[in-house]
């Protein structure tokens, strides 16, 4: 069983006076098959935490270790590996490749490899077909709807089969049915691939889908009580 340890991170960015802190000793657990929502005003520092744990970012102290490794001590080339093979990404933006169909955004994180295997190619069509677009596959971005793009971007973030899926405000651009389906397709994928998930939202609505919800203010995590 895989684990997400998150030890007593903190990060700041320096200014001409003093040093802007974000956040201050975040720590936590989450194991396989285990979600978890984080939520908070904006400016708290909710992205930065998602983007440490991705590895997009490094902490100013503490660590974030995934499995048994600890990001932080892989260089460059070794980090973009474990990036992509590791970790999905699903941002508010859906960012998708305007000029390429929806079968191959799904396939982008695979040409890292080089070549495209049948296995891929499958798991790609498997997934457009759970996530409901197995019609739209040849379709491209701007062809379709605001849901649409981002159960596309789903699918792509779920591609490698990752240890850890991350979401940052999944639902902010579509309107309620959309958002809906779209929180409900990230709980049931995450849950029949039993992966971790971390979802940052503004939506209570999508909060009340995990399994548990912190709130982060004044860079600490704390436990939603209500």
């Amino acid at each position: 069983m895989s684990r997400l340890r998150v030890e007593n991170v903190a990060k700041d960015f320096p200014t001409r006076a003093e040093p802007l802190v974000v956040l201050r000793g975040v720590s936590f657990v989450l194991d396989s098959g285990e979600n978890m929502a984080i939520v908070g005003p904006s400016g708290s520092g909710k992205t930065t935490l998602l983007n440490l744990i991705g590895t997009l970012e490094r902490p100013s102290s503490g660590r974030v270790v995934l499995g048994d490794v600890d990001p932080s001590t892989l260089d460059e080339p070794r980090l973009a590996e474990f990036r992509n093979r590791q970790i999905g990404f699903v941002f508010q933006d859906h960012s998708l490749l305007p000029q390429c169909s929806v079968l191959e955004n799904a396939l982008v994180p695979c040409l890292a490899g080089g070549t495209v295997r049948p296995d891929q190619l499958q798991r790609a069509q498997w997934l457009l077909e759970r996530v409901g677009l197995a019609d739209r596959a040849d379709h491209r971005p701007a062809e379709l709807s605001g849901g649409e793009r981002q159960r596309a971007a789903l699918a792509r973030a779920l591609i490698q089969r990752p240890t850890l899926l991350l979401a940052d405000e999944p639902t902010g651009n579509l309107d309620r049915t959309s958002g809906q389906r779209v929180g409900e397709l990230l709980v049931e994928l995450q849950r029949h691939e039993s992966m971790m998930l971390i979802v940052v939202t503004h939506s209570q609505r999508l909060a009340d889908m995990m399994s548990r919800c912190h709130e982060l203010d004044e860079g600490r995590l704390r436990k939603q009580t209500s």
